[in-house]
């Protein structure tokens, strides 16, 4: 998974991920958190329609087998954004039928625009995003609060928690715009989260709260 930062490339308008999987994915979804370590937490209330989810806190490249899991689990058609190079060879296809939208990083121009209309198109679009990006310890990157308020899209707090073995989706918010107070209840539901190697954990705060 990746951060938005760059404009889908022109391969993003194909990738889809026919909903006639959905049966399959929810058997495989079964069978991994019978198996797995880990305690899923599901949604309750269940919510319905297009939304943005947040992964984090995002310390592993784990993360993205248990997003998936997670997400086929609640009959999601998930999204996510990813570096175009990963939809190259023979992965690309893989990659694109996991729910993959290719993002060209070299022209930073449009993103959000971009997927605000693919979200406002596509029925019960559910994008997910990781705003710790490289895991570099500098805070999180604004990106899912920009396409959030614009395509209008509540957001559902997804997460992993090492220190109690469980992982799952959280309580679903709706931005108001006020960012210092939307990151305050976004911190809030994080402040005790570990993620997978909890030394790699970045606290929940955009650049733009400071100015």
């Amino acid at each position: 998974m990746n951060t938005p930062d760059a404009p889908l490339s022109p391969q993003a308008a194909e990738s889809s991920s026919p909903r006639s999987h959905m049966p399959i994915r929810a058997a495989v979804a079964e069978t991994f958190w019978r198996f797995s370590r880990w305690t899923l937490v599901r949604e309750s209330p269940r919510v319905s329609g297009s939304r943005l989810l947040i992964g984090a806190p995002h310390t592993s490249n784990w993360d993205f087998v248990l997003m998936l899991a997670i997400a086929w689990d609640a009959r999601l058609q998930v999204r996510w954004l990813g570096k175009e190079e990963l939809f190259r060879g023979l992965g690309g296809p893989i990659m694109t039928a996991l729910g993959g939208i290719p993002v060209d990083r070299k022209n930073p121009a449009g993103l959000v625009d971009a997927v605000v209309e693919r979200a406002r198109t596509e029925k019960d679009f559910a994008l997910v995003v990781t705003p710790e990006g490289t895991r570099n310890g500098n805070g999180w990157r604004s990106g899912f609060y920009r396409i959030a308020r614009a395509a209008d899209l509540p957001v559902t707090l997804g997460f992993v928690d090492a220190t109690t073995g469980t992982t799952g989706l959280g309580p679903t918010l709706r931005l108001t715009g006020d960012v210092a107070a939307d990151m305050d209840r976004i911190r809030g539901f994080y402040a005790d989260k570990a993620g997978l190697r909890p030394e790699l954990r970045t606290v929940p705060r955009l650049a733009r709260e400071d100015t």
